[in-house]
């Protein structure tokens, strides 16, 4: 058993599979696990390789949380001065500055502004991603059905073959945050007099997110479909809402490191965990997660796109009747030959 997968694991030649027919994997479940296993270590090459395109994005949210907590730490110094009489790291000219001002407001009034920050240069930051994405969905689809693919060339190539259709994408993906946000505070303050508007704010985040969601399939369909654009966007809306609830829980367990760091965080204060989030993101982190996406929406493929094309191969890396009548019939043949 340990000589399998050592076998497998670094002598995968290049057009063939990781697995003998004996050792195809079962289910979807399995082949996820035994791809990972097996392309670990080249998904965190790749990522290496293409962490160059989120740099903006990880700086931007770097930059964020930094003068969040410098905002934090003032207000709290503030109110240890106000009950000890202690100053701390407070000058004289911040404390008479926060002494004539409503610190709630001005807590709030922060918030908006570092927000509204947030989603403007989400936009450069997001746009420049999506070409990268289009030859990250490309390499990691071949990847999570036991196929070959170059880390460098596969990459390149399809980047250029769909950086188009990858760029649109981002660039509209890299306006959501900033459309939600501005529509949502627009809506809200008309709905204080017309209770009427908050149906077109709950509706502007319910196609935030069906977006965020389509997303999903975006990438993997335009590195695997010859379809147009509008297209592309339409079929993975659709998939996105017909599959909601597992499209839902596959973003949500890519979100789980993230989560987990900011809840150390909040209640540790440690700087460690934020250095673990960003050093996960440089070393695996989006690879991991397009590796993810394209295991998932293989499977959609196959049932609802797949199966429906005459002569396309369905379920590819999994073990099937024909593999199992084929390694029947070769110990036949062996036995024969014994005899």
């Amino acid at each position: 058993m340990f000589g399998k997968l050592m076998n497998s694991y670094y002598y995968g030649k290049s057009g063939k599979g990781d697995f003998r027919k004996e050792d195809l994997p079962k289910n979807r479940w399995q082949l996820f696990w035994e791809m990972l296993r097996v392309r670990f270590s080249a998904l965190c090459r790749i990522n290496l390789m293409t962490i160059a395109a989120w740099l903006p994005l990880i700086i931007l949210i770097g930059y964020c949380i930094t003068t969040l907590m410098n905002v934090l730490m003032i207000r709290s110094e503030y109110a240890a001065y106000v009950e000890t009489g202690d100053l701390g790291q407070l000058t004289e000219d911040q404390l008479k500055l926060l002494a004539d001002m409503d610190l709630d407001a001005w807590m709030v009034e922060m918030a908006r502004s570092l927000l509204s920050t947030f989603c403007l240069w989400c936009i450069p930051c997001i746009a420049i991603t999506g070409p990268v994405q289009a030859g990250l969905a490309y390499v990691t689809r071949n990847w999570s059905r036991d196929e070959h693919a170059f880390i460098w060339a596969d990459f390149r190539d399809a980047l250029k073959e769909n950086w188009k259709q990858g760029l649109l994408v981002s660039v509209i993906t890299s306006l959501v945050p900033l459309v939600m946000y501005v529509g949502y505070q627009f809506y809200g303050q008309q709905a204080v007099n017309n209770v009427i508007f908050m149906v077109p704010q709950m509706l502007l985040v319910v196609v935030g997110i069906v977006w965020m969601l389509g997303v999903t399939f975006m990438y993997p369909m335009m590195v695997t479909y010859k379809v147009t654009f509008p297209q592309l966007i339409r079929n993975s809306l659709i998939m996105a809402v017909g599959r909601l609830p597992q499209t839902v829980g596959i973003r949500l367990v890519m979100l789980v490191p993230t989560a987990i760091c900011l809840v150390v965080f909040v209640f540790t204060g440690a700087l460690l965990a934020l250095l673990a989030l960003g050093a996960y993101y440089i070393l695996i982190g989006y690879a991991l997660a397009r590796f993810v996406y394209a295991s998932y929406t293989n499977g959609v493929f196959d049932k609802y796109i797949n199966s429906r094309m005459e002569g396309v191969q369905v379920n590819r890396g999994l073990a099937t009747e024909t593999d199992d009548d084929d390694e029947d019939d070769e110990d036949e043949e062996n036995d024969k030959t014994q005899e």
